[in-house]
């Protein structure tokens, strides 16, 4: 066994397209599975799932669905930015999420849920989704490309600034709810950045 110390050891070993095409998969699992806790406990998170549990809840249509059709404008942007293969992989996770999101009420159905369970647990799932798929070269569109381009061009930490972005999209759902579902609804979204905050670090992953 080579010593710990060995430089062999540091060197990014390269993620295969089936190691890619898994992990994604099991990435748009946690968020389906996130976005359908908080919508059974109706409460809206950041990014753009919480722009998709927004408008669900004006329109009455799907928020994985919503997901995809808000992020259709990003992917191009997302291919120009961060090259064709980032490109194709989020529009891949994107369609994957809303398959998923479309097809697990047919599988599972939520009765009762805790509002307070579905912040904590809804957002944490979600925040590790986004995780898997931008550790295997994509993204979920929206603020969570800008964050990742932005921690790629420029060292920002992607969880911070998706945070910033997290807060005009918490503000504009106010109309919408109670003061306690406000409240929950930050304390989803800060479940979901604290994820990527720990563990979307520049340098602390050498996998690609």
């Amino acid at each position: 066994m080579p010593p710990a110390s060995d430089p062999t050891l540091l060197q990014p070993r390269p993620h295969s397209l089936a190691e890619d095409g898994y992990a994604i998969a099991i990435g748009c699992a946690f968020i389906a599975m996130g976005l359908m806790l908080l919508n059974q406990a109706k409460l809206v998170t950041g990014g753009m799932a919480g722009i998709a549990l927004l408008l669900s809840y004006l329109l009455h249509w799907s928020p994985g669905a919503l997901f995809l059709i808000i992020n259709l404008p990003f992917f191009l942007f997302a291919g120009r930015a961060m090259g064709t293969a980032f490109g194709l992989k989020t529009l891949f996770a994107n369609i994957a999420i809303m398959a998923v999101g479309l097809v697990m009420p047919t599988a599972l159905q939520i009765a009762r849920v805790s509002p307070l369970f579905a912040a904590l647990f809804g957002g944490s799932i979600i925040g590790f989704g986004i995780l898997a798929i931008a550790r295997h070269g994509a993204g979920v569109g929206g603020v969570g490309v800008v964050a990742l381009i932005l921690q790629k061009s420029r060292g920002w930490n992607a969880g911070r600034t998706q945070m910033l972005c997290d807060i005009l999209i918490l503000l504009a759902s106010l109309p919408l709810l109670s003061f306690e579902r406000f409240g929950l609804s930050v304390l989803s979204a800060a479940a979901m950045n604290a994820v990527l905050m720990v563990n979307h670090r520049p340098g602390r992953y050498i996998g690609h």
